[in-house]
């Protein structure tokens, strides 16, 4: 095996480590956090780093056409629904009122719900 090939292959095993151990930390983080809110940034943030390194890492040994094709895929497919279904968690539980109002800094959204309706 070439040198170019062992060190593609050493930073392929680094990245798969690395966004691992990212998602690891998202998955604590959902479970120590005490509301909907930082639980939904927990779940959304980390995961979506973690598993574009984790795609990098193995696209990185597979060097595939199709493989990278696949991977660039699930790549666009989680930064598209990830981000989307946390926001749509944490509006929902801001409307039903599961969220503690005090805890805010900003409520931009009960301006808007208020001048609405």
């Amino acid at each position: 095996m070439s040198l170019w090939l062992h060190i593609v292959d050493t930073t392929g095993a680094a990245l798969l480590f690395i966004g691992a151990a990212i998602c690891l930390l998202g998955v604590i983080g959902m479970i120590r956090l005490p509301d909907v809110l930082s639980r939904s940034h927990a779940a959304t943030k980390p995961q979506t780093l973690g598993m574009i390194l984790v795609l990098a890492g193995v696209a990185l040994r597979l060097r595939s056409g199709m493989d990278l094709a696949t991977l660039g895929l699930i790549a666009f497919f989680q930064m598209l629904t990830g981000p989307v279904a946390s926001h749509l968690v944490a509006r929902s539980a801001y409307r039903t009122g599961q969220i503690d109002h005090g805890d805010l800094l900003f409520d931009e959204l009960d301006e808007q719900l208020t001048d609405s309706g």
